[in-house]
């Protein structure tokens, strides 16, 4: 089969102020900024670059936060989750309950707009190692 991901879309009220979150995240690029969307790619000519789907922040008529919980989410494998925890809350993350108890290994945390997604644990030694 012929097909690939082109792009994951969010629903957003401010596409542009969504896509800088998520370029601070991520350390990817704005590469494309209209009033109605932005899009973010990998940097370029990283590995990821031309491969992974880009993210597309498209304006929708809402003028609140959402208040049910996504259908999709991203979850995010850092090297350091507290380190990671703590940048992402300073660039207006905060950390969210979604029914999880405290054995789970992720902390759920929602973006400037309320969606949610994961930081990770960082992979051990031994696993990096399988991969």
């Amino acid at each position: 089969m012929s097909i690939r991901v082109q792009c994951v879309i969010y629903d957003a009220i401010d596409p542009a102020a969504q896509a800088r979150f998520w370029a601070e995240v991520l350390g990817w690029r704005i590469t494309h900024e209209v009033e109605k969307e932005s899009v973010l790619e990998p940097p370029e000519g990283s590995p990821e670059d031309g491969i992974v789907p880009d993210i597309l922040f498209v304006r929708v008529p809402e003028d609140e936060k959402k208040s049910l919980k996504n259908r999709v989410h991203m979850d995010l494998r850092p090297d350091d989750q507290e380190a990671e925890i703590a940048r992402v809350e300073k660039l207006g993350a905060q950390r969210a309950s979604v029914g999880q108890d405290e054995s789970v290994s992720w902390v759920v945390m929602t973006d400037p707009e309320g969606n949610e997604f994961c930081i990770l644990r960082a992979f051990t030694p031994e696993e990096l190692a399988s991969l």
